[in-house]
């Protein structure tokens, strides 16, 4: 049976070429035509409204009526544009160029989406076909420069990743993104970018935008994997990984990280583990080989260095480990447990204005008691630094008893008396002179518990009398030796 609202265009010619022509059957063949206009001219009033969703709505019940009319999927297809749905779109300027191979607005709108999605190439390629059709048209003419801006952008992005200018790629890619705005391509090469100059917050919020609107984008989940990942969240990110590689099991990148992720975790826990067990040889050993597992983990590797750092002050090795702490600091100079580590060292090694620098970068940024007390000590001994070390003077420990110091007083006495040296030069006479003096104001204040305990407290003592100049009186422990008492030069 033929169907008098779709007969076969043989059944229809017939028709037209002879007098059978059925009852009412030009109303039956056009009513559907009509009805399509009618849909398309009441979406047309809804586009001009800037109601898209409605003229969306009609504009399907116009090809639901009629077909085979290219201008319909035309209209919808700017219609789907507008609502910024350009893989719709594109379908349906592609169905409207198969329709019509003429038609110069399906041309130029196939071409608009493909460049939106990023595939200048093929956009180039639609514009071209307009400009054939009609070699004026201006539109046609600036959205051809366009996609072939974009693809110079690509390739220029392309050649800085391999330099791993990372901040040239993310130039690039906005300039992209000004002209192939829904481009998911290039925003997750700016994504990644931005993770790998340590943007992470950036980065999150674009890899997330493209997950809202496709959970399963693989390169999405490595993104938001790869900033977990530098932010030393690792367990969290190696779930990503492997579900980017759920998604796309060929993401080479995801196999990588995960691989890398993982060494680098076992790696770090080996090393701790052997610390804790004061196997320090073997701790310095695997933090060393976990450093070059991925130098690209800034906070990872931060953390190992200072790691490593401590270990290099157990092994008594202090300009190693400053050199490590400075090495994590410069990889994060916001880590106050680098800062502490070095401040340490260099207390240890008496190099205090370095530490006091160090602890006050500390206390600039938390400014807790123990910062602040670990400060104070070294702006202490920095200043107790700048006078004579008294304990350097008698070649004695700072925990030296007193006859300890007393019988250091007495082997140096007798080693810089002057009346030892009354046959040498005038210049190491002076000399022996000098060092004799400084024993003997050394002893002054070492031997008496006040000054000392003053001493030791880094207390002004130029207000104690016979300690700095004047007459000192130097005490007869020598047994009778010419070191007895002696006026000071």
């Amino acid at each position: 049976m033929i169907s008098l609202f779709n007969p076969p265009p043989l059944v229809l010619l017939q028709c037209l070429l002879s007098s059978h022509w059925p009852t009412n059957f030009n109303c039956l063949v056009f009513f559907p035509l009509r009805e399509a206009e009618g849909f398309k001219d009441q979406g047309n009033a809804f586009y001009v409204k800037k109601d898209y969703s409605e003229a969306f709505n009609y504009y399907t019940k116009a090809i639901d009526a009629c077909p085979k009319n290219a201008s319909y999927y035309g209209n919808r297809a700017a219609t789907l544009m507008m609502l910024c749905r350009f893989r719709e779109a594109l379908v349906d300027s592609q169905r409207a160029v198969r329709l019509d191979d003429c038609f110069m607005k399906g041309h130029l709108r196939e071409g608009k989406c493909h460049l939106s999605l990023g595939n200048a190439m093929a956009a180039s390629r639609c514009f071209q076909k307009v400009l054939e059709l009609e070699p004026s048209n201006s539109q046609a003419q600036q959205e051809h420069k366009n996609a072939t801006a974009v693809l110079e952008y690509e390739r220029m992005a392309e050649l800085d990743f391999e330099k791993r200018d990372f901040r040239k790629v993310v130039y690039s890619m906005d300039k992209a993104l000004g002209l192939a705005s829904t481009c998911h391509r290039f925003k997750i090469l700016k994504a990644e970018c931005l993770a790998l100059l340590g943007r992470y917050l950036e980065a999150q919020s674009v890899a997330s935008d493209i997950l809202r609107m496709d959970s399963t984008n693989g390169d999405a989940l490595y993104v938001r994997g790869l900033c977990l990942y530098y932010e030393d969240c690792i367990d969290k990110a190696v779930q990503f990984f492997v579900q980017a590689l759920r998604m796309a099991p060929d993401h080479e990148k995801s196999r990588l990280a995960c691989r890398n992720a993982k060494a680098l975790k076992a790696k770090k826990e080996e090393g701790n583990k052997v610390f804790k067990d004061s196997n320090f040889e073997a701790a310095y050993r695997l933090y060393s080989e976990a450093l070059a597992i991925d130098p690209n983990n800034i906070k990872t590797n931060a953390k190992l260095y200072c790691n490593r750092g401590t270990v290099g002050a157990k092994l008594n090795k202090p300009d190693q480990a400053i050199e490590d702490c400075t090495s994590a600091i410069k990889l994060d100079d916001t880590y106050i447990k680098a800062y502490l580590r070095r401040a340490q060292c260099y207390m240890d090694i008496e190099q205090y204005e370095e530490a006091v620098r160090d602890y006050e970068k500390v206390y600039q940024t938390e400014k807790t008691k123990e910062h602040k007390h670990l400060l104070k000590t070294a702006q202490l001994e920095l200043k107790k630094s700048k006078r004579k070390d008294y304990y350097k003077v008698l070649g004695v420990g700072k925990n030296a008893t007193e006859d300890e110091i007393k019988k250091a007083y007495r082997k140096r006495a007798l080693m810089h008396h002057p009346d030892r040296h009354s046959a040498a030069t005038p210049e190491v006479q002076k000399e022996e002179e000098k060092k004799f003096k400084e024993m003997g104001e050394a002893f002054t204040v070492l031997s008496d518990p006040k000054k000392k305990t003053r001493y030791d407290c880094g207390h002004d003592l130029e207000d104690d009398s016979n300690n700095m100049g004047g007459t000192y009186k130097f005490p007869d422990i020598s047994g009778g030796n010419p070191t007895g008492p002696r006026r000071a030069q």
